[in-house]
């Protein structure tokens, strides 16, 4: 099989990474961003065990979901002090 940047391929070794698409391909090794969400490194000398897959099956996952932190407590308001009046 011949790797090029774009396809979308899968790693018989290791089924529960999903389907990976081939983001960079250098002459030792190709870097493969998989539906798990983690981005591997395939040695060249390992591209037989990779089959190409359909490319709807390739989910990819968003960089960062914004977490929204709930505050343990209320914030406390200020307490503002009154000035004397003199009279």
């Amino acid at each position: 099989m011949i790797i090029k940047r774009g396809i979308v391929v899968n790693h018989t070794g290791a089924v529960e990474w999903g389907a990976g698409k081939v983001v960079e391909v250098n002459a030792l090794k190709a870097t493969i961003q998989f539906s798990d969400g983690i981005t591997r490194k395939i040695a060249s000398s390992h591209y037989t065990i990779l089959q190409p897959a359909d490319p709807a099956s390739f989910v990819q996952i968003p960089e960062s979901v914004p977490v929204v932190k709930v505050r343990a407590t209320p914030k406390r308001t200020k307490k503002i002090v009154q000035p004397a009046v003199e009279l």
